[in-house]
């Protein structure tokens, strides 16, 4: 069973190497799957395992765009003069600039996104349920107007990156790669995760965190040291989408709450909450059906979208997973009882 699981997990890695080289003509598309990927699996930490869905996690992906750009750009010009300029002035960056600004503009999109999650955090999990997912969308809501209006940092009119000055294939490979190895870490480290002490307290947060306070669990530290840890994921692929989009605005690329911040929860509907590879699944899924909505129903593909939500929740509660979990229990390791009386697996 253990070398089935590494011949598993080593194709899916020869998969993952070998698709940009393979489909040369879709690297852009295959990148936003893993962003689908990582966002969802993000959500899923503290929407599916931890039982507080977050309608505003989009704050963090945006957040993580500016950060980034405005440490890109603060490595090599002042800011405020570079924004201001509005198209007027040359500004250009040599290779070696533009990758220190890539990995250091998109880390630290991770780390101001996480401690910005440990303060937000105070505040809105002392929310729950609904109130929690209203305190949420209004949190990255209010972020996007207030960036608009701040004129450091563009305002309505975004930011514009200088671009990598080699060969433009190049610049897709390495953004793909940067969200795949993103991506793999995330998953190494989330199937550690569920494993431990630490996984199991966030499940009983979620089945029932009143019990979970009564037997010894900081439920308020656990809260918040998982929204940092998803917030630091999705600000760091906010930072590389930064690098990947090269020019974007608060409203509705950066903050954009009515796409990727939608996005991101239909995925893990789709494949199934509180689970490792149902946000997995989910964001394939949902890539697929919205490129081919996108592309062969044009002008349809947000009726699509909606009757999608709507077949997903009303017949699909819990996802493809949990659908599966109950046609096929001893696919997940259940015992069930054959017709004889027989345990099987």
């Amino acid at each position: 069973m253990k070398i089935q699981k590494i011949a598993f997990y080593g194709v899916l890695l020869a998969i993952t190497v070998a698709a940009p080289f393979l489909f040369p003509s879709f690297s852009t598309q295959l990148a936003t799957l893993w962003l689908f990927i990582i966002v969802s699996m993000t959500w899923d930490m503290t929407g599916g395992q931890m039982g507080y869905n977050s309608l505003g996690n989009i704050f963090f992906y945006g957040t993580g765009m500016y950060v980034a750009a405005v440490i890109a750009i603060g490595l090599v010009y002042d800011v405020g003069e570079y924004t201001g300029a509005s198209g007027g002035g040359r500004y250009d960056f040599t290779n070696e600039q533009y990758i220190l600004g890539f990995v250091l503009g998109s880390l630290g999109a991770g780390i101001f996104c996480a401690i910005s999650a440990v303060i937000l955090g105070y505040v809105l999990f002392g929310l729950r349920g609904p109130y929690f997912a209203i305190g949420t969308l209004g949190t990255a809501i209010a972020a996007g107007e207030l960036v608009s209006n701040w004129d450091w940092v563009g305002g309505g009119q975004g930011i514009t990156l200088p671009v990598y000055s080699g060969d433009f294939d190049q610049t897709k490979l390495f953004i793909y790669f940067a969200f795949a190895i993103t991506g793999v870490i995330l998953f190494i480290f989330l199937k550690w995760l569920y494993t431990t002490r630490f996984g199991a307290a966030i499940n009983a947060i979620r089945d029932d965190e009143e019990k979970a306070e009564a037997m010894g669990i900081h439920t308020m530290r656990y809260k918040l040291v998982t929204w940092a840890m998803s917030a630091f994921f999705i600000g760091v692929v906010g930072g590389i989408s930064a690098f990947q989009l090269i020019s974007f605005e608060p409203l509705e690329t950066a903050y954009q709450t009515i796409n990727l911040g939608i996005f991101m929860v239909v995925c893990v509907l789709l494949g199934g909450k509180g689970t490792l590879w149902g946000p997995i699944i989910g964001a394939i899924m949902f890539q697929i059906f919205k490129e081919v909505t996108w592309n062969y129903f044009l002008g349809w593909q947000w009726v699509a979208l909606g009757a999608l939500i709507v077949v997903t929740v009303v017949y699909f509660q819990d996802g493809l997973m949990g659908w599966l979990r109950t046609q096929k229990p001893e696919w997940f390791g259940v015992v069930v009882d054959d017709k004889d009386g027989e345990a099987v697996r």
